[in-house]
């Protein structure tokens, strides 16, 4: 299994790129900058660093030991399927789960505590995707592959998988101007998930579909205006630091407040100021 990361790397690399072609020649929100606000927050602590601990905590202390105590992997129960079954099974059960459980995160008052840090970027764009509370992660993935494991599935399934998940998920919330007609009742895209980040009222319990955007049409979320958003994010103000992301989610905290205090303030600027100076470095240099 261990040689197929030689292929899903290169693929998943050129979807980045094809991706950030496409936002540059067809923007849905034009003048959206290529390193917009946040965007070293989502790519260093949320797609690189929360990612990499999480796939461990997932795999080696929670599903593992779940299949090692209760044996189900031995038990092979879709083992003989075609990889192509498999693959195709879990995708369309896991997207209808992820729906209903995206559904309740809007409408539950604790749930979306974990999910309010995704819907907190002003700007949207192939990368807005990574920037999900680590807690939210937990529980989706954990869902998502236990049961590739436990039901005995071919090992290939669990990269292939992953593929498809972050390549579809860099894709609707692409900063790009797609028009699919008649493919958006059945495929979801940028068209109906770009409006779910919108900070507009009427869209604030609307398109929770992931990949198939049937699941919307036929549960009646489904929200999709000849108009475009005029604004994204959240109707209040929200923490841009990684950890107090995270925190806002038990408790709710002043970010301005905070960066009264000295020490924090150092921190906070850290990175800013780095960038900076390596700028200048390489300037003078």
């Amino acid at each position: 299994m261990d040689k197929i990361v030689y292929y899903t790397t290169p693929i998943l690399l050129l979807s980045v790129v094809i991706l950030v072609m496409l936002e540059r020649k067809y923007p849905y929100t034009k003048g959206l900058p290529l390193f917009r606000d946040g965007f070293w927050i989502d790519l260093v602590w949320y797609t690189l660093i929360q990612s990499y601990f999480l796939k461990i905590l997932i795999f080696d202390y929670i599903i593992l030991p779940i299949d090692q105590h209760y044996h189900l992997s031995s038990l092979q129960l879709i083992t003989h399927w075609p990889i192509a079954a498999q693959v195709l099974f879990f995708l369309v059960t896991h997207d209808f789960y992820i729906y209903w459980f995206h559904r309740w995160q809007h409408h539950s008052k604790w749930l979306w505590r974990t999910h309010e840090a995704h819907h907190s970027g002003t700007e949207v764009d192939w990368l807005s995707g990574s920037r999900s509370h680590s807690l939210e992660i937990l529980i989706n993935q954990t869902i998502e592959f236990a049961p590739i494991i436990l039901l005995g599935a071919n090992p290939i399934v669990v990269p292939i998988k992953a593929l498809i998940d972050a390549v579809w998920g860099m894709y609707i919330h692409s900063n790009i101007n797609v028009k699919s007609g008649k493919l958006q009742y059945w495929i979801n895209g940028p068209e109906m998930h770009q409006w779910h980040h919108a900070e507009h009222k009427e869209v604030y319990y609307s398109n929770f579909s992931t990949k198939l955007a049937i699941w919307d049409w036929l549960f009646g979320t489904a929200y999709l205006p000849d108009t475009k958003p005029l604004r994204f994010g959240l109707p209040y103000v929200y923490p841009k630091d990684y950890f107090l992301q995270h925190w806002h989610a038990v408790k709710k905290v002043d970010e301005k407040k905070l960066l009264e205090n000295g020490l924090f303030s150092k921190y906070y600027y850290l990175r800013p100021n780095l960038m900076k100076w390596m700028r200048r470095k390489v300037k003078t240099d």
